[in-house]
């Protein structure tokens, strides 16, 4: 092969037409992500991109929208218990999950209904 791939450079979610302030609200204030400038030719599409350290998150503008109820980004976070009371905290609803073998995970939705994972590695978690 004469080519590799390298890494993911960012996850992309859908959201219905005018919803960039609600993104907002949701990425930034719950989740910690901090809003990213779009290049000029890309912001007439519509829809806001976040960061949150090497973690690249865009989410576009689709219509007709229709949320992704199986797909999902998944993301290893530390404390997940924290972060679980956290977010029941802040209203949102989280479904454990124990399939995973070693690993402590929970899904949510985001306001669009977007499926999101938060996992935490057994052999990381600090007892």
């Amino acid at each position: 092969m004469t080519f590799q791939l390298e890494r993911i450079d960012h996850v992309q979610l859908s959201a219905p037409k005018d919803s960039e302030e609600t993104a907002i609200r949701f990425y930034s204030d719950i989740l910690g992500f901090k809003e990213e400038e779009k290049p000029e030719t890309l912001k007439p599409n519509g829809g806001v991109w976040f960061r949150n350290g090497e973690i690249a998150l865009h989410i576009g503008i689709e219509e007709p929208f229709t949320p992704l109820k199986k797909a999902h980004p998944a993301f290893e976070v530390s404390g997940i218990d924290a972060l679980q009371t956290y977010l029941e905290g802040a209203g949102i609803s989280t479904k454990w999950d124990n399939k995973l073998p070693n690993a402590k995970r929970f899904y949510i939705n985001d306001p669009f209904g977007n499926r999101i994972e938060f996992l935490e590695w057994k052999n990381k978690i600090k007892n």
